[in-house]
């Protein structure tokens, strides 16, 4: 089954495995057909993409060059700023590329890969979210343990861990859709290999298929979320103990950032995977993806520096020192 013969095949039982004729490649959504757009939508999404990696790589050099910001949350961040690098480098150029070519086309292999990428980066960015938010826990109810809590052997592993899991849940979904003999349809409904999309486009629903989405529901979504609302359920407690308005807002002051990352991330998410649920317009759950995917990273960096102080001042020091 290719592109040459007929974009879509419809499922029919009596479609026997062996005689399925493997997909060589997978028709990307475009955004317009519209000639006159294509322009625009080549230098928006370029401006996006390059506002996005000079925007974090900025948060990561300050954060590098300041002696005073080598610090748990600051070392999270920063990881947090390379993950969205590499989330928007996945999806970004190659649909940049599609729409000055006008060619949508992307090869089974190319999907694959761009697919395992796409969901390591991403669950990475759910993982640090999650591992920020313990630390923020830390840092507010156990403000006499903080460093010895917080330990630079706990922090990198943290790191690893939560790249192992990025990891694992990548593979799991290579897994799940290296399984698919026979697609329903050749086109994506999406300007990128979207695992979820893949998923959906299987023309059988194996055993195997339902268990693996039921553990990475439970294991990506329901216990990094968990921790995250118990960590703030912690901190909610901790902050109505303070005595004074100026103390709680101090010490919630520096929880309010990693709050509205949290609130970008989760929402935009909750957008596109519930969304094309509930809708069955492919342009919806197009846009709905541009928040997740692009939005989101390049906003990320105005989140965490516009309102701390710290990064501001480190931004300062670091253009005084490169002119």
């Amino acid at each position: 089954m290719t592109l040459q013969g007929s974009s879509v095949t419809q499922c029919s039982s009596s479609i026997l495995a062996q005689n399925v004729t493997p997909v060589s490649e997978f028709q990307l959504l475009s955004f317009s057909e519209d000639p006159d757009l294509q322009p625009v939508l080549f230098g928006l999404f370029l401006s996006m993409y390059l506002v996005t990696v000079l925007g974090n790589l900025l948060i990561i050099l300050a954060i590098s060059s300041d002696p005073h910001l080598h610090t748990p949350m600051y070392f999270f961040l920063s990881n947090l700023a390379l993950t969205d690098i590499g989330a928007i480098s996945t999806t970004v150029p190659n649909m940049i590329v599609n729409i000055q070519t006008h060619n949508e086309l992307i090869s089974y292999v190319g999907c694959m890969t761009q697919m395992s990428l796409f969901a390591i980066f991403v669950c990475m960015d759910y993982m640090l979210l999650t591992v920020m938010a313990y630390d923020r826990f830390v840092a507010i109810c156990h403000p006499l343990h903080y460093t010895v809590i917080m330990n630079p052997r706990l922090c990198g592993f943290s790191i690893l861990v939560s790249f192992l899991l990025s990891l694992l849940d990548s593979q799991l979904h290579n897994l799940m859709i290296l399984q698919i003999t026979n697609f329903k349809n050749v086109e994506i409904s999406s300007f990128f290999c979207d695992p979820s999309v893949l998923l959906n486009l299987s023309c059988t629903d194996t055993y195997s298929n339902n268990i693996g989405k039921y553990f990475l529901v439970a294991v990506y979504g329901f216990l990094p979320i968990s921790g995250i609302l118990f960590s703030y359920y912690k901190i909610m407690s901790s902050l109505l103990r303070i005595p004074s308005l100026g103390g709680k807002y101090k010490a919630f002051s520096t929880c309010g950032s990693h709050l509205a990352g949290v609130c970008l991330f989760l929402g935009t998410g909750s957008a596109v995977y519930l969304g094309s649920a509930a809708s069955h317009s492919p342009r919806n759950g197009a846009a709905a993806s541009v928040m997740y995917t692009v939005v989101t990273p390049m906003l990320n960096p105005f989140i965490y520096s516009l309102r701390n102080r710290d990064i501001k001042s480190a931004l300062s020091r670091l253009q005084r020192w490169t002119v």
